[in-house]
């Protein structure tokens, strides 16, 4: 039997895995949403498979994503960290992962988690799945990712202009943009 599913994917099985068992799943815990909020931010400039190969790296190298912890580190963790192998070595970007961590505690102090303030960008605090007919379908970003990253600007994110934030919403469900026919399609 032929599954259909994304073509973005190809066949290497990391990516198939991935899109068959996260991108475009509802995340709601702080967690995940921190681990994809701190790995989408990595991934400014480069290939998302290039991220994906280098996360078991970014688990060790920031407390497995707990961002109670990350947001303790230090410039001697970063320093550290931009010699550690496992990820991308980017100063700024090691840097905009503790600054993140710290704003997004704020956020969650604020707002309960973390889902509380992304889903109330959303018309009626509800998810959306899009009408995709194919992959040229798909917009890089959205008012509602234009509105978030203004706001996660405004308080003072790196690394989370209105692309990152859109695949950001995209990977954790907030937005389905998965391909019509495509067998992880919500409601499919």
């Amino acid at each position: 039997m032929n599954t259909k599913r994304c073509r973005w994917c190809g066949d290497d099985p990391l990516y198939v895995k991935y899109h068959d068992e996260e991108w475009g799943r509802p995340v709601t815990d702080d967690k995940t949403l921190f681990e994809f909020l701190t790995l989408e931010s990595a991934q400014a400039g480069l290939a998302w498979i290039t991220i994906l190969r280098k996360r078991e790296g970014y688990r060790r190298a920031f407390h497995d994503f707990d961002y109670h912890r990350v947001a303790s580190m230090t410039e001697a963790d970063e320093e550290r960290l931009r010699g550690f192998d496992g990820i991308v070595k980017n100063r700024l970007k090691i840097h905009g992962a503790i600054v993140n961590a710290r704003l997004f505690g704020e956020i969650v102090s604020e707002f309960g988690s973390f889902y509380n303030y992304i889903i109330g960008f959303f018309p009626d605090s509800r998810p959306i799945v899009n009408d995709v007919p194919d992959e040229s379908a798909l917009p890089a970003s959205s008012p509602i990712s234009d509105a978030i990253s203004k706001d996660m600007k405004r308080r003072g994110f790196k690394f989370f202009g209105t692309t990152i934030c859109y695949a950001f919403l995209q990977a954790t469900g907030f937005i389905d943009d998965h391909v019509n026919g495509c067998h992880c399609k919500r409601g499919k």
